[in-house]
C-alpha cells in the first residue's frame, strides 16, 4: 500500500484558475481551503489526516463538501461517512456507509477478508466480525483500492459515530501516514470521541471575521434595512449558518424594517437541529436557571441566586458547565454562553409561560435596579399596564442620557466599554420606549411614548423606523405637538432635506409649547437641535432668531454648546476672543463619554472660528464611540467637520478618506442631507486639486439638489466649487460670476462661506479690470470686522488688500500678510498669497519673487493643487527658472477589475455605487481603490481622473489593463 501517487498541485487543480475552483465561494475560508489542498498534495506538515473543530454552524461540513469535490476534480476517490446520534448504537453503521460503494472491489479479496466485509455490508449471514478482524480487512481493501487512485477519506460529526465503526477507523488512520490516502473529519468544539482518542492534526473552525461575515449576509440576503442588518450581525457573531438562516425566519416586512425585529429572533429549524439539541438534553431544573441566564443580558450568580429562590439554584448550572454551555466567571460570577445563539436556543425552546416567570423572577431579583427591572416587568406582562410604562418610559430617559443600563455600566471601566455602553443606549432607548407605548392604556401616553422613539430614531439611524412609529402614534390632541414637530423636521432635514419646511415646523412646535423647558424636556431639546441644523444650512437670520428665542427658555449652562454656536455664526466679531476662550472652557469641561448633542454644536463653533484642530481628538473619540449603532445622526456631520479642518489646514488625502467614511454611512443608513453636504465639500475638494470636469459635475448635482429644498450654505459650497475650479484654469472672469452667486451680498457676511472667499472674490475683481469693486471689498470686509474671527480669516483679508492695493502699497501689504501669527497653518491661503506676491514681484522685476512663487509650487505640489502648481511653475519660467512637470507617475499596471472600478469612481460614483454595478461589496471596492493608489502614483480618488487621462493611450504613459492572476 505504499504506490507513489501524483499529488501535485496542478493535477489538482485541473488548471483552473484559483477563484474558479470548487468552495472558492466559501467567505473567509480561503487559509482552511488552502491547508485541504496541501494535504491532497502530500504537502501537508502533519501527514495525510486532519480534524476540524468549530462551534455548531461554523461550516465544518461546507468545507468537508468544498474538500470532496475538489479531491473528485483532482482525480481522487472520495469516501464518505456522517456520525448519526440515532445509529449511533448500530455496529458499523458509519463503516458501512462509508465502504458500501467499494463492495465490488470488496470481492477481489482473500477469502476471510472478504467474509468480513460482506458481514459488515450485510451481504453474507452470520454475526458481526470482531474490531481486529474487521480492521484488518478495511485496511486491506483501502490498500486495493488505493492502488488504482489517490482516496480522501471524510467523517462529519465524528463524536456520533458508533463504536465499532470508530474503532476500525481509529486502526486505519494510524497506519496510511505513507500512502496516498487522506482522512478529513469534523466534530463540534468540546465532544469527545474518535477525534480526542486518535489525538489528530487540529485545524480550529472560528466565526468568520467582521468583513467576510458582512459579505455574507450581503451576498445571501440584499436589501436589508441597516437596523436590521446590523442586528443580524451582532446575533450572528461571525456564524455562517445563523448568517443565511436568521433572515429566513424574519418577515418581508422586518426585513425591510417596516416592522420591529422580536428581542431574540426565532431560529429556523436548522438553527434549532445545531443549537438546541444539547439544551434538549439537560435536566429540566438546569434549563429553568439557563433561561434566567439567558433573559438576563448582564447575568451573574448573584442575581440567579435572587431569582431562583426555591424552585433552582446555582447548583444546577454545573450540567450545563460541563456541556460546556456556559462558562462562570470566577472572579466575579458573570455567567456568558459558549455561542450566542445558544441564548436564543434556550430562550426559543422555552415556553411563553415559562419565559413571563423567569422575567417576574428577574425582575424580583433586580429592585436595586430600576432601568433593568422596568425592562423585565415589560416582557413579563400581558396587557396594557401604566406603572410598568412609566418604569419603561423613565428607564428609556436615563439609559440614554447616561450611556446604559445600570449594571452593565458598572462593568464598564474603559473606553471599548464606554462606547459598548453608548450603543447599548442607543438601541435600548428606542426598543424601550416602543415597548412602552405598547403597554400604555391612555392613548395620549401611548402616542407620546411612540414619538419619543421616533425621535431618538432619527438620531441612531433607524430613520425606516421612523414614519411607522410616527403613524402608530397617531394624532392624539394630548400627543406632544414639540416632538411630533422635532421628530418630522429631523426625518426633513435628514431624509427629504426640506430646510423650509422643517423651520416652518419648527416656528409652529414653539408658538405650540410655550412653556420654560426643562433639562429632561424631549421636545424642547429635539426642537433645539433641528433648529440649529436648519439654522446653519439657511443663511437666513430668520432660523438663528428663532433659535435664539428657544434658548431663552432653557437655564444658560444648559444652552451653553447652542449658544457658542449661536455666536460663532451670527456674531463672531463681536467677541471673538471671549468666544474662542468659551469654546476652550466649554470642550475643557466635557466628560469622557460626552454626548454627541453636546459635542456637535461646539464641533460646527469651533469650524466657523477655525479652531477645530485643537479638539479634533475629541470628535475623533466620540466617532469612534457611536459609529457602530451609536447616534449615527452625529456621527456623519462629525466626519464631515474633521473633512472641513482637514482640508483647511491642507491634509487633502485625510480629508477626502474621512469624507468617503462620512459617504458610506450615509448612504447606508440613508441620511440623505448628510450625503449632500459631503458631496458639495468633496466638489470644492475637486476644485482645488484641479480637477474641473469632476468639480463641476459633483457642483451641478449639489446645487440641483440643494436650491429646491432651501439649503442655501449646501448650494453655496457647491457653487463655491466653480469658482475655485476657475481660479485653478487662470479664468477669472468664470470666476467673478460664480463667486457672485455663492455671495450675492456685495459684502462679505460674517457668516460661513461668506467669510472665506474675500480673497478669491478680491482676485477675481482685480484680475478683471474691476478694481474698485475689488477695494470695495477690501473695506466692506475691514468695516465687518471679519479678521478678528481668526488667524485664518486675518490672513485672508489682509492677502485680499495686497492684492487690491495700489502698486506702490502692495509690497510690504504682501509682507505683512504672510507674516501674521499662524499663517503657515492654512496652506492653501498661505501658498495663495505667495503666489500673487511673486507674481506681483516678477512684475516689479524684482529678485525675490523667485523664492516667494518657489515656495508657493512646494506648497501646492505638497498638498495636491496641481492646477495652482502648474500655474506657479508657469510663472517660475517666466523669471527663468527651469521647472520639471512634477513627479512622472509610474507605468501602472491595472487588472481588468481595477480597471472598472478606477474608471467608474472617476466618474465620481460612491463605493457602494460601483459595487451594484460590478457585484462587489462596497469595503472591497475601497480596498482596490486604496491598492491601485500607488500604481497610479497618485494619493486619492479625486485624482484619478487625471491620472488615467494622463496614462491612456496617446499620453505620456500607458494603463495597462492586465486580467488577474491566476
Amino acid at each position: 500500500m505504499s504506490t507513489h501517487h501524483d499529488f501535485s498541485a496542478e493535477r489538482l487543480g485541473g488548471g483552473k484558475p484559483v477563484n474558479s475552483r470548487p468552495g472558492a465561494d466559501l467567505a473567509g475560508r480561503a487559509a482552511e481551503l488552502e491547508l485541504m489542498d496541501s494535504l491532497f498534495a502530500g504537502h501537508g506538515r502533519d501527514g495525510g489526516s486532519l480534524l476540524l473543530r468549530g462551534a455548531p454552524g461554523v461550516g465544518k461540513t461546507a468545507l468537508l463538501d468544498a474538500a470532496a469535490v475538489r479531491a473528485a476534480d483532482a482525480g481522487m476517490r472520495v469516501l464518505r461517512a456522517s456520525g448519526v446520534e440515532f445509529e449511533a448504537e448500530m455496529k458499523f453503521s458509519a463503516l458501512h456507509q462509508m465502504l458500501y460503494p467499494l463492495r465490488r472491489q470488496a470481492k477481489e479479496l482473500a477469502g476471510h477478508h472478504r467474509d468480513v466485509l460482506d458481514r459488515i455490508f450485510g451481504l453474507a449471514p452470520g454475526p458481526s466480525p470482531d474490531p481486529p478482524a474487521a480492521s484488518t480487512a478495511v485496511l486491506a481493501l483501502l490498500g486495493e483500492v488505493a492502488v488504482e487512485r489517490p482516496l480522501l477519506m471524510i467523517v462529519d460529526d465524528m463524536p456520533c459515530v458508533d463504536r465499532a465503526s470508530a474503532t476500525v477507523l481509529g486502526f486505519v488512520v494510524r497506519r496510511i501516514s505513507d500512502d496516498p490516502v487522506v482522512f478529513l473529519a469534523a466534530a463540534r468544539t468540546g465532544t469527545e470521541g474518535l477525534s480526542h482518542q486518535l489525538q489528530l492534526p487540529v485545524r480550529e473552525i472560528g466565526p468568520l471575521a467582521a468583513q467576510s461575515a458582512a459579505e455574507l449576509l450581503d451576498v445571501r440576503w440584499p436589501g436589508l434595512a441597516p437596523t436590521v442588518r446590523r442586528r443580524l450581525l451582532a446575533e450572528a457573531a461571525g456564524n455562517p449558518l445563523a448568517l443565511q438562516e436568521l433572515p429566513a425566519a424574519l418577515s418581508s416586512r422586518q426585513r425591510s424594517g417596516q416592522d420591529p425585529l422580536p428581542a431574540f429572533l426565532a431560529l429556523s429549524g436548522r438553527l434549532e437541529t445545531a443549537f438546541a439539541s444539547a439544551v434538549e438534553r439537560l435536566p429540566a431544573p438546569t434549563r429553568r436557571v439557563l433561561l434566567v441566564a439567558a433573559l438576563n443580558a448582564d447575568a451573574c450568580l448573584t442575581t440567579i441566586r435572587k431569582a431562583a429562590r426555591d424552585s433552582a439554584g446555582v447548583d444546577d448550572l454545573a450540567p450545563a458547565q460541563r456541556a460546556d454551555l456556559v462558562h462562570v466567571d470566577a472572579a466575579d460570577g458573570h455567567i456568558s454562553f459558549r455561542y450566542p445563539l445558544d441564548r436564543a436556543a434556550i430562550v426559543h425552546l422555552a415556553s411563553p409561560s415559562e419565559r413571563r416567570g423567569a422575567h417576574r423572577s428577574l425582575a424580583a431579583a433586580l429592585a436595586d435596579s430600576p432601568e433593568r427591572r422596568a425592562w423585565h416587568l415589560a416582557e413579563a406582562a400581558t396587557g396594557p399596564d401604566e406603572s410598568v410604562a412609566r418604569a419603561l418610559d423613565e428607564a428609556a430617559l436615563a439609559i440614554w442620557r447616561r450611556g446604559a443600563p445600570s449594571g452593565a455600566a458598572a462593568r464598564a471601566s474603559d473606553e471599548t466599554a464606554v462606547s459598548d455602553r453608548r450603543r447599548v443606549a442607543a438601541s435600548a432607548a428606542v426598543a424601550w420606549l416602543m415597548r412602552a407605548g405598547e403597554l400604555s392604556p391612555d392613548p395620549a401616553d401611548r402616542s407620546r411614548r411612540l414619538v419619543e422613539a421616533a425621535y431618538l430614531a432619527t438620531i441612531t439611524g433607524q430613520l425606516e423606523d421612523v414614519q411607522r412609529l410616527l403613524a402608530d402614534a397617531g394624532q392624539s390632541p394630548d400627543t406632544s405637538t414639540g416632538l411630533v414637530f422635532a421628530a418630522t423636521a429631523h426625518l426633513l432635514t435628514n431624509d427629504e432635506g426640506d430646510v423650509d419646511a422643517a423651520y416652518r415646523l419648527l416656528a409652529r412646535a414653539l408658538d405650540d409649547n410655550t412653556d420654560t423647558a426643562k433639562g429632561d424636556d424631549w421636545g424642547c431639546y429635539g426642537i433645539l437641535y433641528a433648529l440649529l441644523l436648519v439654522s446653519l444650512y439657511a443663511l437666513r437670520p430668520e432660523p438663528w432668531q428663532l433659535l435664539k428665542t428657544a434658548m431663552a427658555r432653557f437655564d444658560p449652562a444648559a444652552v451653553t454648546p447652542f449658544r457658542l454656536c449661536y455666536d460663532a455664526y451670527v456674531d463672531p466679531t463681536r467677541a471673538p476672543e471671549a468666544l474662542r476662550k468659551g469654546l476652550t472652557d466649554a470642550f475643557a469641561a466635557l466628560p469622557a463619554d460626552v454626548a454627541p448633542w453636546q459635542l456637535i454644536p461646539l464641533a460646527f463653533a469651533a469650524v466657523a472660528m477655525d479652531t477645530l484642530s485643537d479638539y479634533r481628538y475629541l470628535v475623533a473619540r466620540m466617532i469612534e464611540r457611536e459609529r457602530d449603532g451609536g447616534a449615527i445622526a452625529m456621527v456623519i456631520p462629525a466626519l464631515m467637520l474633521l473633512c472641513h479642518d482637514s482640508y483647511g489646514h491642507g491634509q487633502w488625502d485625510e480629508a477626502e478618506s474621512l469624507a468617503q467614511e462620512g459617504l458610506d454611512l450615509a448612504e447606508v443608513y440613508g441620511y440623505h442631507f448628510w450625503e449632500r453636504q459631503i458631496r458639495a465639500l468633496l466638489a470644492s475638494g475637486a476644485a482645488l486639486r484641479g480637477d474641473v470636469d469632476l468639480a463641476r459635475t459633483r457642483s451641478e448635482e449639489t446645487t440641483n439638489w440643494a436650491a429646491p429644498r432651501g439649503i442655501e450654505v449646501t448650494e453655496a459650497y457647491a457653487r463655491s466649487a466653480r469658482h475655485l475650479a476657475a481660479i485653478g484654469q487662470g479664468d477669472y472672469e468664470e470666476a467673478h460670476v460664480q463667486i457672485g452667486r455663492v455671495d450675492p451680498s456685495g459684502a462679505p457676511s460674517p457668516g460661513i462661506p461668506g467669510r472665506w472667499v474675500v480673497l478669491d472674490l478680491v482676485e477675481a475683481a482685480v484680475r478683471t479690470g474691476r478694481t474698485d469693486e475689488a477695494r470695495a471689498h477690501v473695506a466692506a470686509a475691514r468695516e465687518a470686522g471679519i479678521h478678528r474671527i481668526s488667524p485664518r480669516i486675518a490672513m485672508i483679508t489682509a492677502g485680499a488688500a495686497a492684492v487690491a492695493a495700489e502698486e506702490n502699497e502692495a509690497g510690504h501689504l504682501f509682507e505683512a500678510a504672510l507674516s501674521l501669527p499662524q499663517a503657515a497653518r492654512w496652506p492653501w491661503e498661505h501658498a495663495r498669497i505667495q503666489l500673487a506676491y511673486g507674481q506681483w514681484l516678477r512684475r516689479a522685476r524684482d529678485s525675490r519673487a523667485r523664492r516667494h512663487l518657489s515656495a508657493a509650487l512646494e506648497t501646492f505640489d505638497r498638498i495636491g493643487a496641481e492646477a495652482m502648481a502648474q500655474r506657479a511653475r508657469n510663472e517660475l519660467r517666466a523669471t527663468g527658472v527651469a521647472t520639471t512637470a512634477g513627479p512622472d507617475a509610474a507605468t501602472a499596471v491595472l487588472t481588468v477589475q481595477e480597471g472598472q472600478i478606477a474608471e467608474l469612481a472617476a466618474t465620481g460614483l460612491t463605493n457602494k455605487q460601483i459595487g451594484e454595478r460590478l457585484f462587489l461589496s462596497h469595503r472591497t471596492v475601497g480596498s482596490h481603490l486604496h491598492r491601485m493608489y500607488p500604481k497610479l502614483g497618485i494619493t486619492s480618488r479625486a485624482a484619478l481622473r487625471v491620472a488615467l487621462e494622463a496614462m491612456a493611450p496617446g499620453g505620456d504613459d500607458q494603463v495597462s489593463l492586465e486580467p488577474p492572476a491566476g
